[in-house]
């Protein structure tokens, strides 16, 4: 009801400083830009929108506030070399927590392992290869951290992208559904049992708010009926991390290891890179003054890994401020979760280890 709230005063100060500024445009047709720029109103509007950002940017949990401690504990963050993925680790790695980072790129990964190490002075970071978009490349990864971990305590499935051009996998997927999904759902489910072991334990995924226009149809994850335009592929592939995490989490009751999923706001991170240009030039002008840093848009997946007051609270959907919210119907349709799941392990599954 907080949230709800809270959202409706933004939207009341928005349209009343929207509806300002429209008056006092049309006041007087003739208006210069200079003339705008000098009427009485314009501070009064500028300081209205100044203060919708900021209650926009505010969230009602803070991690620097939060004194849980990891010491002892072992976190594994996807796509950890940049944006979300890179505070959410320098945060576990602050909280003393053993750190791998699971990224594609062996330059990046060890640009951030050196940065995190150097900032929290926790030299118990490591950093891990991994290409979501392949199976054998995850099911290797996941190998190696059976092999080597003694335990897992949280995984943060945070890696992913929008706007990838439409290309095929050599396992026959499409590569954003690969990535963003079967991916991470190949091995969240690969890492089970050590997290069971290791319990209590965390999983975190992170969805979108866009899962409200995601769409349900099979044969996308094949590439089929799918259409390539802005985010609609994102935007199904973050309902399906949604859906499968709702079943992870009920066929991990009693487990110990809870699985909830998040939205992180709207961010401004590098999910846009494979945008043309111009579309990036004025997502990055714009989110200067209304999105997210990176470091705010790490902050719900943050609270849903360690907050104590959600221990025991599994199979939900939070939002940028860390509240609960109701995610999209088809998200709590739990037959079609069911449905989902199986057909996700049938695809990522039917293969084991090499």
């Amino acid at each position: 009801m907080k949230s709800r709230g809270r959202r409706h005063v933004h939207q009341v100060f928005a349209d009343f400083s929207v509806t300002a500024c429209c008056e006092m445009v049309s006041s007087d047709s003739e208006m210069s830009w200079s003339d705008i720029f000098s009427h009485p109103l314009w501070p009064f509007c500028t300081a209205l929108l100044a203060l919708v950002v900021h209650l926009q940017r505010r969230v009602r949990w803070n991690p620097k506030a939060c004194t849980v401690s990891l010491k002892g504990k072992t976190a594994l963050v996807t796509g950890a070399n940049t944006g979300i993925g890179k505070f959410i680790a320098l945060d576990f790695a602050h909280r003393g927590a053993r750190v791998i980072l699971a990224c594609r790129s062996e330059s990046r990964g060890a640009a951030a392992v050196k940065e995190i190490r150097e900032k929290t002075g926790n030299s118990d970071v490591h950093l891990r290869l991994v290409d979501l978009s392949s199976l054998d490349s995850v099911r290797d990864f996941a190998k190696g951290v059976l092999e080597e971990e003694k335990a897992l305590h949280i995984l943060v499935n945070n890696a992913g992208a929008s706007g990838l051009p439409r290309q095929i996998t050599k396992d026959g997927f499409d590569v954003s559904f690969a990535t963003n999904h079967l991916g991470p759902f190949l091995l969240t489910s690969l890492l089970l049992e050590l997290m069971k072991r290791s319990a209590p334990a965390r999983i975190v995924t992170v969805s979108s708010a866009n899962h409200k226009n995601g769409q349900m149809d099979f044969k996308h994850f094949h590439g089929e009926n799918l259409t390539y335009y802005f985010d609609k592929v994102y935007n199904n592939t973050k309902l399906h991390n949604i859906i499968c995490t709702n079943e992870f989490a009920r066929r991990l009751q009693g487990t110990g290891v809870a699985a909830n999923s998040v939205h992180p706001g709207f961010v401004m991170t590098e999910v846009m890179r494979h945008y043309p240009l111009v579309f990036r030039w004025i997502f990055n002008i714009i989110g200067v003054f209304f999105l997210k840093s990176p470091e705010q848009g790490a902050v719900s997946s943050i609270y849903c890994a360690v907050a104590e007051e959600i221990e025991g609270i599994t199979g939900k959907y939070f939002d940028s401020d860390c509240s609960l919210a109701l995610p999209a119907p088809l998200a709590r349709d739990a037959a079609l979760a069911v449905k989902d799941f199986e057909v996700c392990e049938r695809l990522t599954l039917k293969v084991g280890f090499s």
